[in-house]
C-alpha cells in the first residue's frame, strides 16, 4: 500500500502557482470583474456565502449512519469535551485536523469528505502531501487513524491526532 501512496503522490503533486508582486510572493488568484465590480462587498457576501453548516451536515451524517455520538468520537480519537462544543454551538469552528478525523470515523466516500470539509470552508488540494495523503487514504477507504497517521508521519506531514 506504501508503494502505490507514492505512486500517487508522485502523479498528483505540483507546485503551486506563485506570482512576485515586489513585496513578496503571493499565491495565484483569478479575480471575475462581473463579481465584484457591479456588487458591494455585502451583496457579494451573501451572493458568495456558503449557507451550509459544518455541525449540521456532521449529524445528518452521523444519524443517517445509525452511529452513537460516543462511536464517532472515540473512533475520531476526540475528546468527548470537544465533541460536545461542536454539538452544542453551531458557531463553533474545528480544526482541519478535526474534521478529516470525523470523517474517517464515518468512513464518508470522498465526495462527503469534501462536503464536510467545505462546510467548515476547508478543501483539498492537490498541491501539497498532507491533502493528497488523505484524499488517498478516503479513495482506498482507508479510515483507520493511526494508518492514515503512518502514512502521514512517513512523509513528514502534521498527524490528524
Amino acid at each position: 500500500m506504501k508503494e502505490e501512496l507514492e505512486k500517487y503522490l508522485d502523479k498528483y503533486l505540483f507546485e503551486t502557482s506563485n506570482v512576485y508582486t515586489g513585496s513578496g510572493l503571493f499565491k495565484r488568484a483569478i479575480l471575475y470583474e462581473a463579481d465584484y465590480m457591479d456588487d458591494s462587498v455585502d451583496k457579494y457576501i451573501d451572493k458568495h456565502k456558503n449557507d451550509k453548516k459544518f455541525q449540521k451536515l456532521l449529524f445528518k451524517y452521523i444519524d443517517n449512519k445509525g452511529l452513537k455520538d460516543s462511536e464517532v468520537y472515540n473512533n475520531a480519537y476526540i475528546d468527548r469535551r470537544l465533541f460536545s462544543k461542536i454539538r452544542s454551538n453551531e458557531l463553533y469552528h474545528p480544526s482541519k485536523e478535526t474534521v478529516i478525523a470525523l470523517a474517517a470515523s464515518l468512513n464518508l466516500e470522498i465526495g462527503e469528505l469534501e462536503e464536510l470539509l467545505d462546510s467548515a470552508s476547508y478543501s483539498l488540494p492537490k498541491n501539497n502531501k498532507f491533502d493528497l495523503i488523505i484524499r488517498f487514504c478516503f479513495e482506498k477507504k482507508i479510515y483507520d487513524i493511526e494508518m492514515i497517521n503512518e502514512f502521514l508521519y512517513d512523509h513528514k506531514c502534521n498527524l490528524l491526532k
